[in-house]
């Protein structure tokens, strides 16, 4: 009898309650993932092996030169660079991942927006390729961004029947900073933005972000040296004026910002670079009557780009 009795308690019998597991069971699990993201199939395999293969490297340099491939890598900064139309190649993203509001608005954003390629790839991928880095399972491929050359600036100003209003950026590091001059300069007409090829920021994906979009219409040139590039500017009649706290002018008493105009704002801290600042036309600064020793660049470029626009009306 004892016997009977074990072999009855070995078996299983109706449970008391499934503690909601069979209402959680029938619930739906939201919209059917993309090809690529359903594991087995056959675009997934695909999306995995060129994971795989996936090796971060400069871009072939062109004329104007082409910056690297960027990674935009965490769950918030990857739906905000999505939300702000940074430009994106390939979106990354973990397999079996915790499947939040975040990753489905990310999903939802690059399907919406077209040429994201979707991408399921295992996490110590996603590890590598972002040197360890904290991912949360999203990470988005950001491509080169193709600069032009300056001279190309001037150039489609020219061909528009208009003087070129340019804003050339002296060992501006900030990409925020080069993001807001660049907002600046379409606001106000501007025909593009003149950056160093070294020791200054560039077109990242936080750069077009604070640009809000504008970068999309706003060429930004790349000069291999900023101070021939000023140089060839002046050559072709193109006044050169930097902006210096001890300029030896007023902004408001500059008559050269009527006609073709290239603005020269330094960094923050140090200013213009003495070779750069020697090549200007003119020095200038801006009257600040509240005592503030300088502006950003983004601040400074605004209100001459104001100036130069009121007096072209």
């Amino acid at each position: 009898m004892a016997a009977n009795n074990r072999r009855m308690s070995g078996k299983k019998g109706a449970q008391v309650g499934s503690g909601g597991q069979r209402r959680k069971g029938l619930e739906g699990k939201g919209p059917t993932p993309p090809a690529e993201m359903r594991k087995g199939h056959k675009k997934n395999r695909i999306a995995g092996a060129k994971a795989k293969q996936t090796v971060r490297r400069p871009a072939p340099r062109g004329r104007g030169g082409k910056g690297t491939s960027e990674l935009v890598v965490g769950r918030n900064p990857v739906v905000e660079a999505l939300r702000e139309g940074v430009p994106a190649s390939t979106l990354y993203v973990q397999q079996f991942i915790d499947n939040d509001e975040r990753v489905r608005e990310a999903l939802q954003l690059a399907a919406e927006r077209g040429g994201i390629n979707l991408m399921e790839a295992p996490r110590p991928e996603l590890d590598r390729m972002t040197n360890g880095l904290n991912h949360q399972g999203l990470v988005l491929q950001v491509p080169p961004y193709e600069y032009a050359h300056p001279e190309d600036l001037a150039s489609a100003a020219y061909d528009d029947g208009e003087d070129p209003l340019i804003v050339a950026l002296d060992g501006v590091t900030d990409p925020r900073n080069l993001g807001a001059v660049v907002r600046s300069v379409s606001a106000f007409g501007g025909h593009g933005v003149v950056v160093p090829e070294r020791r200054a920021a560039g077109m990242t994906a936080g750069a077009w972000k604070t640009s809000a979009g504008t970068a999309a219409r706003t060429p930004v040139a790349r000069a291999t040296n900023l101070t021939r590039a000023l140089e060839a500017y002046k050559k072709a009649g193109i006044v050169v004026v930097g902006l210096a706290a001890d300029g030896e002018a007023e902004l408001g008493d500059l008559e050269a910002l009527d006609g073709p105009v290239v603005i020269v704002v330094g960094s923050e801290g140090k200013g213009l670079s003495r070779l750069v600042g020697e090549t200007c036309d003119f020095r200038v600064r801006i009257p600040m009557p509240g005592g503030a020793e300088s502006l950003n660049a983004g601040v400074a470029a605004g209100i001459v780009l104001y100036e130069a626009a009121r007096r072209r009306v």
